[in-house]
């Protein structure tokens, strides 16, 4: 049904994603629908398919973004450590960010320097986004995702949203216990 998800504002988007039923919980309608999708999507924002961000990236399609969303969901909570690898536009790591609210952490790493100040640049076109950046709620790093970022762990859920082979044990060693 993600093909029948697109909308013609961010509001419809989100609202064709609950109604297929791709979005499930209102926690997570809410943290999609409080992220226009049009900061972070340079064409067709509000299409529910995977699109170019540059630098041989592409920013998911929002029916993939409500998946993780709903898939980490008991695992966020108001105090939550996140890590987003291959977090490129940082579409997705604000809509963790407003799943864990209002003390939660969340870090998107990237090893593009490029797509790091392109999430950086994206989060702060909004004032709620450019708030997480101050207030250090969001860190975007350079750095390698299969390695994660143990300065920042240990962390209650981590999505890996770029290409892996394996699972890296390193991801693994930097998860808490329960965690996803």
């Amino acid at each position: 049904m993600a093909w029948r998800s697109s909308g013609s504002s961010n509001a419809a988007l989100i609202a064709n994603l609950a109604e297929n039923g791709l979005i499930k919980s209102d926690r997570v309608r809410k943290a999609m629908l409080n992220v226009d999708r049009a900061h972070y999507a340079p064409e067709l924002p509000y299409q529910d398919s995977p699109q170019s961000i540059g630098m041989s990236a592409t920013i998911s399609a929002p029916h993939m973004h409500a998946s993780a969303s709903e898939s980490l969901l008991p695992f966020l909570h108001p105090n939550s450590r996140v890590l987003d690898v291959g977090s490129g536009s940082g579409y997705l790591t604000h809509v963790l960010a407003n799943l864990i609210e209002p003390h939660g952490k969340v870090i998107g790493l990237d090893h593009i320097q490029g797509l790091v100040d392109l999430a950086n640049r994206n989060i702060g076109r909004s004032v709620e986004g450019k708030e997480l950046l101050t207030s250090g709620r969001v860190q975007f790093v350079k750095a390698d995702g299969r390695k994660g970022w143990p300065e920042g762990g240990p962390y209650d859920a981590i999505h890996v949203g770029a290409a892996a082979v394996e699972a890296h044990g390193s991801l693994v060693e930097q998860l808490k216990a329960p965690g996803r």
